[in-house]
């Protein structure tokens, strides 16, 4: 009997060394851990996605009425503006995560985003307030910006350091898979209130609810992350003495500058077209090809439900095929289709519906696997902050750009301007085709070797 109970634990030792979720207690840690990170994932998203797409019922609240357009692209203003938080977020959270662990970064990330969603879901009219209703709104966004800049390095990092290398691509889907889903909630949340509240109801509260419900779903977020496990990964760095010390943080990422730019080449044509297709293309739609508010919105609804299904089946393709194929298949499909699918775009909730399809099924090929590439482009002692500013900056820059350009430059340049934005957004799409062509495979590295 003896003889058999130390192979038996051996052999538990050796698959726990090959996935994380081995020993007999460990599945149910694993699946809590990951929820967790699901789940506080999908809330911060939530909070940017209802932002997006209530954007005409905060300019109407938050705003002076006097120049309805003038208010509306203030709100885009202070969405762009929310982003500029974004780079400060990730150095901020980014180097707690690599020196104090993921786990705390990723709690306190959830905690702020639950904060500045309860704001706006209680800022003052603009009717009572002035312009201290801006300046709330200001502030939220700020405080929003700043946690997301650090959640999705963080979250990614934790994630791709938990899942097994041999499937790394997969569970790296669940970064956009999860952040998806609170889209959906957003805009399907969207939908139902502008079929069943009246115009008088949305615009006096009802536009108020989902930020509110965003507050109490960060409480949740918040709960769960708190008894999370920190990465083994880390964890093992740290007792090795090869993470968690107060080394330079500029000397370290001047060591891995080719690893920052080739984040920064991978991100700006996604976080584009990403932030164009699948956020803010129901609001455009509503205020800009005056689309009904319900059919574009359910519109969106139809579409995302088709990205989510499409991103685990991109990772696994990664996992079987490698990083780089599908980086090209992404960018080079999304690029060809763009000008196509927004040709599409006409008066009818159904155009929105297949357009949004078709752009975001190869949108999700990047988006499903870039969390796995950019943790594999960096050690274990700067992997979080390593992708978190240089991710956080173009993120900020680009994407966070992108919907008040794309409104903008219809004002300014008048028919010619959609086609100049979908230039604009090819080219950056293209840029992410030539980072991929020029990088090295990462399919399968192991992260623990670094």
């Amino acid at each position: 009997m003896n003889t058999h109970v130390p192979r038996a634990v051996t052999s538990t030792n050796a698959t726990r060394d090959r996935a994380p979720s081995a020993p007999p207690e460990q599945p149910r840690s694993v699946r809590k851990t990951l929820m967790a990170t699901g789940v506080g994932n999908a809330v911060e998203w939530f909070d940017w996605a209802i932002y997006a797409t209530f954007a005409s019922y905060i300019a109407h609240n938050l705003f002076s009425p006097s120049d309805p357009s003038s208010a509306f692209m203030s709100t885009l203003a202070i969405f762009a503006v929310g982003f500029l938080a974004r780079p400060l977020g990730g150095l901020l959270f980014g180097w707690l995560g690599d020196r104090v662990g993921r786990k705390f970064s990723m709690t306190l990330c959830v905690g702020l985003a639950s904060v500045g969603s309860l704001l706006i879901g209680i800022a003052p009219n603009y009717s009572s307030a002035g312009a201290w209703a801006s300046v709330t709104l200001l502030t939220a966004r700020l405080i929003q910006g700043l946690a997301h800049g650090g959640e999705l390095p963080s979250a990614q990092t934790y994630l791709s350091e938990t899942a097994p290398a041999e499937r790394r691509g997969l569970w790296s889907s669940l970064i956009y898979f999860s952040g998806t889903c609170g889209n959906l909630v957003g805009t399907l949340i969207g939908a139902i209130l502008a079929s069943t509240l009246d115009a008088e109801a949305m615009n006096a509260w009802g536009w108020r609810l989902p930020f509110l419900l965003g507050a109490v779903l960060g409480l949740v977020g918040l709960i769960m992350r708190s008894t999370m496990h920190e990465s083994e990964v880390f964890t093992a760095a740290v007792h090795e003495g090869k993470a968690g010390k107060t080394s330079s943080l500029a000397r370290e990422l001047r060591t891995h500058w080719r690893s920052a730019l080739r984040v920064i080449g991978l991100t700006v044509g996604l976080t584009v077209s990403y932030y164009v297709w699948a956020i803010s293309a129901p609001a455009y739609a509503i205020n800009q090809l005056h689309f009904s508010a319900s059919g574009a919105l359910w519109a969106g609804v139809v579409a995302n439900v088709v990205f989510i299904v499409s991103l685990p089946l991109w990772g696994m393709a990664s996992d079987k095929f490698g990083r780089r194929p599908i980086m090209m298949v992404s960018g080079l499909g999304a690029a060809a289709l763009y000008f196509p699918a927004s040709t599409l775009l006409k008066d009818q909730a159904w155009q929105l519906a297949v357009a949004m399809t078709l752009m975001l099924v190869f949108i999700g090929a990047s988006a499903s696997i870039v969390p796995a590439i950019y943790s594999e482009l960096f050690p274990t002692s700067v992997r979080t902050v390593g992708v978190a500013l240089p991710y956080a900056l173009t993120v900020a820059a680009f994407g966070g750009t992108a919907a008040y350009l794309q409104a903008g430059m219809n004002q300014w340049f008048g028919a010619q301007g959609p086609t100049m934005f979908g230039i604009y957004a090819v080219v950056l799409l293209l840029t992410g085709v030539v980072t991929a062509v020029t990088m090295p495979e990462t399919k399968g590295k192991d992260l623990s070797a670094t």
